[in-house]
C-alpha cells in the first residue's frame, strides 16, 4: 500500500482528512493495506474491524496541520467469507447461492411492481424446489439405495456388514429388518441434513442479518426507483430469512415424511391389506399435502420489505411451522414402523416420479421467469444488460443444473459403492441416469465455446500488438514483451463475452434436460437399454454417454468433497474458495435461506456507522477508497448515508466491477440510472482502471452531472523497458496494486482538494487532458 504521506497538505475545516480503505476479493491483512507492521484495531471484532497505524490512533486530537495527507484507515472484512474451517461446508450450498443471485438479476423496471413481485415469487419457488431436490437426493441415498435396495438384497448386505442388522437374510428376520422400520431408521439421515441446514442458517442469521443499519430520514428523491440499495430496509432481511428458513425446513422434513410414508401407504393399498393402516395412510398423505400447501403459501405470501426497517419476526410462524412438520414426520415414522407381515422390499422406491416432477417444475419455472424478465426488459431496455435482461432466468437454470448434478453425483457414487458387481441392486432412478448422460454433450458444447473464445482472444491479441507499439513509441523493440502485454489485454477483454457463454450453456442445459426427462418417462429404461435394437451408432453413443456421464458426475462430486476437505484443513485454500463467496454472497438472502449468508448485511452497516459518526465528530473530509469488490461495498455504503453526509464524502474506486459486472448483470440495482444518481449525489468520484484488468472497467457515465468519473485507462505496465524511473522491468499488474501507479496518489489528492469547504475546487486543472479533470460531482457550496 502506498504511503499516504506522498501528498502535500490539503487543509479542511480542522485540517483533518480520512481515507477509508476497503479491500477487494480474496482478503488481505491490515498490515498490507496500511503498509505498516504496527496496526491497531480502532473498532470492530474478530470478524470485521477498522484498523489504523499505531502512530495514527489519535490523529484527530492533534493540532491542525500536524500531519501531511489523510489519515489512512482500513476496513478488513475478509473473515466474513473465509473464516474458520466450517466454511468449507458452504460448498454444498452452491446451488442455493446461485439461485439467490438470480433474484437480484432482474431487469430495470419502473412502475411495474406486480411484474417485479411475480419475478421474485418465481425465483423463491425455484429456490424451494432446490431444497426439496437436495433432501430428496439424501432420501434416495439413505432410504432407497441403502435401506431399501442393499439391505433388502442378501448379496449386497453381506458385502456391507454395517447393514447386516437391517437385512432379513443376514439378521434372521430381526426387528429392524422389516421394510418400514428400515426406512424409518434411515430417514434420520435426511432429517439430520435438514436440521443441519436449519442450524447453519439460524447461526449465520444471528450474526449477519441481525446487524441493524443506521436509520435516517430518506427524502422522496431517494425512493424514486433509481436503486433500492439506498432504502432503509435493504440491508436488514431478518424477517424474510426467518420466514423462508421455517418454510424450507418444513419442506425438507415433509419431503422425508413423504418418502417414508408413500412406500408404506402403497403397500397398504394393495388388496388384503389392513383397513386401519390404509385409512391412516390416506390421512397422513392428506396431512402431508396440506403441509406442502402451507409451505408454498408461506413462500409466496411475502417478499422483501425494503422501504422501511422491518423488525417483525413472525414468531408463531417461524416456531410452529417446522415443529408441525417435525410432528408429521414422527407420526409417519411410527406409521411406517408398524408390523406388516409379508411386506418385502423389491425394486426401487417410487423416486422416478418425484425427481421427474421436480425437473418438470423447475423447467416450467425457468421458462415463465424468462417470459417475465423479457417483459420487464422490453418496457425499459438497457443495451448493456447481460443477455438482454435474461441473465436471471439463465442463472436460475444453472442453479437447477448444479442441484441436479450434485444430487445425481452422490446417488451414482453411493450406488457404485454399494453394488460392487453392478448386478445385485437396481440402482438410482432412471431419470438420474438420463441426466448424467447429457453431461458429455454439454461438456462438448462448452469445449466448442472455449475454442471459439481462444480464437477470439488470439485475434484480439494480434490487434492489440499495434496498439501497444503506439502507446510505447520508440521502446517496442522486444516482440516477446509486446506479445505478453497484448495477450493480457486480450484475455482481460474476454470477461465481456461471459453473457454469451452463459446464454448458450443455459439454453443447452434446458433443452438437454427436457430431452432427458422425456426419455426417462417414456422408456423407463436407461439410455443404453432404450437404444438397444436401434442403429449401432446410436446404441454406441448412448452407452458411451451413459458410462462417461456416470463417471464424470461421480468425479465432479469427489472433486467437490476433496475441495471442501482441503479447505477445512488449509487456511490458504479456504481463502481461495472464499473468493467465490466474496462475489456470490454480496446480496441478501432473498430467494433461499440456506444460501451462504450475505456479508454486506454486516459490512455496509459497519461502514455506514463509521463514516457517519466520524464526520459528525470531526467535521473533516473523507474519501472512501475501494478496490474491486470493496468499490461495490463503498457504493452501497454511499447510498445508505444520509444525503447531508453523502454530499461530504468522495469516492475513489479502482479495479471496480461496478459497471462492467454489476451494472450488466444486476441492472435494476447498478444500472446507468443508479450509477448516475450516485455520481450526482456524492461530492466527487473518480475511477481508475486498466485495459489489462479482467474485472475492473470504466463507469461509462455521461459528464452532464459534473466532471467525468473515469480517468483514461492507466498504462500497464508503467514502463515498456528499462528507464530512469524504472531501472528494473515493470510487471504487468492487471487487477492488483493500483496504489503503485502515480495516478492513484494524484487522484486522491484532487479528491481531497475538492472536498475543501472554504475554497471551491476548479472544474478543470490547467493543462489536464480531457476526461482526466477532477472527480464527478458538484463543486462544494
Amino acid at each position: 500500500m502506498e504511503n499516504a504521506q506522498r501528498h502535500g497538505p490539503a487543509e479542511g475545516a480542522d485540517g483533518t482528512a480520512l481515507e477509508l480503505l476497503v479491500h477487494g476479493v480474496g482478503g488481505t491483512t491490515p498490515e498490507e493495506m496500511l503498509d505498516d507492521p504496527r496496526t491497531v484495531r480502532i473498532t470492530g471484532d474478530d470478524i470485521a474491524a477498522v484498523f489504523r497505524r499505531a502512530d495514527d490512533v489519535d490523529a484527530e486530537r492533534g493540532p491542525a496541520g500536524r500531519r501531511e495527507g489523510p489519515v489512512p484507515e482500513a476496513y478488513v472484512w475478509c473473515n466474513l467469507t473465509s473464516g474458520n474451517g466450517t466454511r468449507a461446508l458452504w460448498l454444498l450450498l452452491l446451488p442455493f447461492m446461485v439461485v439467490n443471485l438470480a433474484h437480484w438479476m432482474r431487469p430495470t423496471a419502473h412502475g411495474r411492481r406486480r411484474a417485479v413481485r411475480l419475478y421474485g415469487l418465481l425465483v423463491r419457488l425455484a429456490g424451494l424446489s432446490l431444497t426439496v431436490l437436495l433432501v430428496a437426493a439424501a432420501c434416495e441415498v439413505a432410504l432407497d439405495l441403502a435401506a431399501w435396495q442393499c439391505a433388502g438384497t442378501r448379496a449386497c448386505a453381506e458385502r456391507h456388514s454395517w447393514l447386516g442388522f437391517l437385512s432379513p437374510g443376514t439378521s434372521d428376520g430381526g426387528w429392524w429388518s422389516a421394510p418400514g422400520r428400515r426406512l424409518a431408521l434411515a430417514a434420520l439421515v435426511p432429517a439430520a441434513l435438514t436440521g443441519l441446514l436449519w442450524f447453519l442458517s439460524l447461526r449465520t442469521w444471528s450474526v449477519y442479518e441481525s446487524q441493524q443499519p443506521m436509520t435516517h430520514d430518506h427524502g422522496p428523491e431517494e425512493d424514486d426507483g433509481r436503486t433500492a440499495l439506498g432504502r432503509p430496509g435493504f440491508w436488514y432481511g431478518r424477517r424474510l430469512v426467518a420466514r423462508l428458513r421455517a418454510a424450507h425446513t418444513a419442506a425438507g422434513l415433509l419431503t422425508v415424511a413423504a418418502a417414508v410414508g408413500s412406500a408404506a401407504a402403497r403397500h397398504d393399498r394393495e388388496p388384503g391389506g389392513p383397513a386401519v393402516l390404509d385409512v391412516l395412510g390416506v390421512l397422513l398423505e392428506a396431512a402431508l399435502a396440506a403441509g406442502a400447501c402451507v409451505v408454498v403459501w408461506v413462500v409466496c405470501r411475502r417478499g422483501r420489505s425494503e422501504r422501511r426497517l422491518d423488525a417483525g419476526l413472525d414468531r408463531h410462524l417461524v416456531r410452529y411451522l417446522p415443529l408441525a412438520a417435525l410432528v408429521l414426520l414422527a407420526l409417519t415414522l411410527l406409521y411406517a414402523g408398524w408390523e406388516r407381515p409379508g411386506w418385502e422390499s423389491a425394486g426401487r422406491l417410487p423416486g422416478d416420479a418425484a425427481f421427474g416432477a421436480l425437473a418438470l417444475a423447475q423447467g416450467l419455472l425457468v421458462i415463465v421467469l424468462a417470459g417475465v424478465a423479457h417483459g420487464l426488459h422490453r418496457t425499459d431496455p438497457d443495451r448493456r444488460a447481460a443477455i438482454r435482461g435474461l441473465a436471471g432466468p439463465a442463472v436460475a437454470m444453472l442453479a437447477c443444473a448444479l442441484g441436479g448434478v450434485m444430487s445425481g453425483g452422490v446417488s451414482q457414487r453411493v450406488s457404485d459403492w454399494l453394488d460392487g458387481t453392478g448386478t445385485s441392486i437396481p440402482g438410482p432412478p432412471v431419470l438420474l441416469t438420463w441426466q448424467a448422460s447429457v453431461i458429455p454433450p454439454l461438456l462438448l458444447l462448452l469445449l466448442v465455446l472455449c475454442v471459439r473464445l481462444a480464437r477470439r482472444a488470439w485475434r484480439l491479441a494480434r490487434a492489440e500488438r499495434a496498439a501497444v507499439e503506439r502507446e510505447y513509441p520508440g521502446e517496442t523493440g522486444d516482440p516477446g514483451r509486446t506479445r505478453r502485454i497484448a495477450s493480457v489485454r486480450a484475455m482481460a477483454a474476454l470477461t465481456d463475452r461471459a453473457p454469451r457463454v452463459l446464454a448458450v450453456t443455459s439454453a443447452a442445459t434446458l433443452l438437454l434436460g427436457a430431452g432427458a426427462l422425456v426419455g426417462a418417462l417414456t422408456t423407463d429404461k436407461t439410455p443404453g437399454e432404450a437404444a438397444r435394437g436401434s442403429y449401432g451408432v446410436v446404441h454406441g453413443a448412448a452407452e458411451t454417454a451413459q458410462a462417461l456421464g456416470s463417471w464424470l458426475i461421480g468425479l465432479g462430486f469427489i472433486l467437490l468433497v476433496a475441495s471442501g476437505r482441503r479447505a477445512y484443513k488449509d487456511a490458504s485454500a479456504r481463502r481461495t474458495i472464499g473468493i467465490l463467496w466474496d462475489v456470490g454472497t454480496f446480496w441478501p438472502r432473498a430467494a433461499h435461506p440456506f444460501a451462504p449468508p450475505c456479508y454486506a448485511e454486516r459490512a455496509v452497516p459497519d461502514l455506514t456507522w463509521r463514516i457517519a459518526t466520524w464526520t459528525r465528530a470531526t467535521g473533516g473530509r473523507l474519501v472512501i477508497s475501494g478496490h474491486s469488490q470493496g468499490s461495490v461495498l463503498a457504493a452501497a455504503t454511499a447510498w445508505q448515508l444520509a444525503p447531508s453526509t453523502r454530499g461530504r464524502v468522495a469516492l475513489l474506486t479502482y479495479g471496480s466491477p461496478l459497471e462492467r459486472l454489476y451494472g450488466r448483470w444486476f441492472p435494476a440495482h447498478f444500472g446507468p440510472d443508479a450509477l448516475g444518481s450516485l455520481h450526482r449525489e456524492v461530492d466527487c468520484w473518480r475511477n481508475l482502471y486498466r485495459r489489462t484488468d479482467p474485472i475492473g472497467g470504466p463507469m461509462r457515465l455521461p459528464g452532464d452531472g459534473g466532471p467525468a468519473v473515469d480517468r483514461p485507462a492507466l498504462q500497464d505496465p508503467l514502463a515498456y523497458g528499462r528507464t530512469e524511473a524504472h531501472p528494473l522491468p515493470s510487471p504487468i499488474l492487471g487487477h492488483s496494486d493500483y496504489q503503485a501507479d502515480p495516478a492513484f496518489a494524484e487522484e486522491r489528492h484532487r479528491l481531497l482538494a475538492r472536498l475543501r469547504p472554504d475554497v471551491p475546487a476548479p472544474r478543470q486543472v490547467v493543462g489536464e487532458p480531457d476526461g482526466a479533470q477532477g472527480s464527478g460531482g458538484r463543486s462544494p457550496a
